[in-house]
């Protein structure tokens, strides 16, 4: 189940990758979606697509999209008659998006079959109203309490204090629909730091699973990074994700950097930093082309990434990363020596992990590189035993209920 049937972000892509693959070893799917259910390469296997003909908030009109956004009866109604449809003893729920179409109605209609139905975390929703633990108003991490007085008259939302209210009130609706006490059959979250953070919303330690997420590397063939002197970003490009300060850094730096990807920011980045290059979305053999060419991946998103597949991927290419402190994943990168990591929040120190990239020995970066590919510190599944995984889930929620 999730909000989308057209895989535009990760959890789109995750949930698409587990319903082919669980599909291919010969188990019934349903792909429970709220938009359109256009999903050709869902069909083209075989697989049930049960589509509620609904679109995203953001392209609803304003007091439309506030309204259905907290709590939409008419998917509670849908979610409601697809449970009925297709209920049964071996059964299970697999809910990944939610918070753009289905609203927390959604876990109104899945209550009455909780001990067989899974909630992905691929963010921070289910704790904090805007989703990521972050103050962007004073660009900080937030350590507050989510719902307790203190987050509610803090104004932290990226666009107004109206948002962050309206942000609540979902809150508030998630919470009295999402019960741990109704014995859900797990919260499964992307990587073990996002469990004290869901702790902090009051969710279980039982309830909690860690299950990271399947990655294939850019390139099959290690990225020979002692040759070369670029760096490279993938993603959108957007100011909290940390790419106008990435593009600031090279410019002082005096580095060459390619920016994979798109967003509001890609004409701002041609006109003030015409020596970077912008290369648009491209396909995952066409983003090898670029690694290949890379000194090193950077990574300087501002709030707190849960799990940054470009950072698994750059890695298994054997592409050493430079990733913001805020990340999830940066402790273990560094540790691991997959790595180097800075303060975005320091210009300074984003230049200073710049320059130590571009002054590295050859032998040094060398080994770096092959330790990303090589080496005992997998940040990520592979796509089979991530299903594999998957499939034991399933059976032991089955087995309990």
């Amino acid at each position: 189940m999730n909000d989308s049937s057209r895989a535009k972000g990760g959890a789109t892509g995750l949930a698409i990758l587990s319903a082919l693959e669980l599909s291919a070893r010969g188990l019934k799917v349903s792909f429970v979606c709220g938009d359109a259910g256009d999903a050709p390469e869902l069909k083209a296997k075989g697989i049930d697509v049960i589509a509620a003909g609904s679109g995203r908030l953001l392209d609803r009109g304003r007091a439309h999209a506030m309204r259905k956004g907290v709590y939409d009866r008419q998917m509670r109604d849908f979610i409601d008659d697809v449970v009925r449809k297709t209920e049964g003893a071996g059964t299970v729920y697999h809910l990944h998006g939610w918070a753009q179409i289905f609203s927390p109605a959604v876990f109104a209609a899945l209550a009455r079959v909780a001990p067989r139905t899974f909630v992905h975390a691929h963010d921070m929703f289910l704790a904090c109203p805007n989703g990521v633990y972050m103050d962007y108003r004073r660009n900080v991490l937030c350590t507050r309490t989510p719902l307790s007085a203190n987050c509610v008259l803090t104004h932290c939302d990226k666009r107004s204090y109206a948002h962050k209210l309206w942000r609540v009130m979902r809150q508030r609706a998630l919470f009295r629909n999402f019960d741990p006490a109704q014995g859900w059959a797990g919260i499964l979250t992307i990587h073990p730091g996002m469990l004290p953070r869901l702790a902090r919303a009051g969710y279980p330690d039982a309830l909690m699973k860690v299950l990271r997420n399947p990655a294939t590397p850019y390139t099959d063939a290690r990225v020979q990074v002692e040759r070369n002197s670029r760096y490279v970003y993938v993603g959108r490009l957007e100011e909290d994700k940390g790419v106008l300060d990435l593009a600031r850094a090279v410019s002082r730096v005096g580095a060459e950097l390619v920016c994979v990807g798109d967003g509001v920011l890609k004409d701002r980045l041609a006109q003030e930093f015409p020596g970077i290059q912008v290369t648009g979305w491209l396909s995952k053999s066409e983003i090898g082309q670029w690694v290949g060419n890379a000194r090193a991946l950077v990574m300087p998103s501002h709030h707190p990434e849960p799990f940054a597949l470009v950072l698994a991927e750059a890695i298994g290419s054997g592409l050493p990363v430079a990733v913001a402190k805020t990340a999830l994943m940066a402790e273990e990168i560094e540790a691991a020596g997959l790595g180097l990591s800075f303060d975005v929040f320091d210009p300074d120190d984003m230049d200073r992990v710049i320059r130590e990239f571009r002054e590295m020995e050859e032998t040094t970066i060398e080994q770096m590189s092959w330790r990303c590919r090589e080496g005992p510190v997998k940040l990520a599944l592979d796509a089979g035993e991530w299903v594999e995984r998957l499939v034991g889930l399933y059976e032991g929620a089955v087995s309990a209920a």
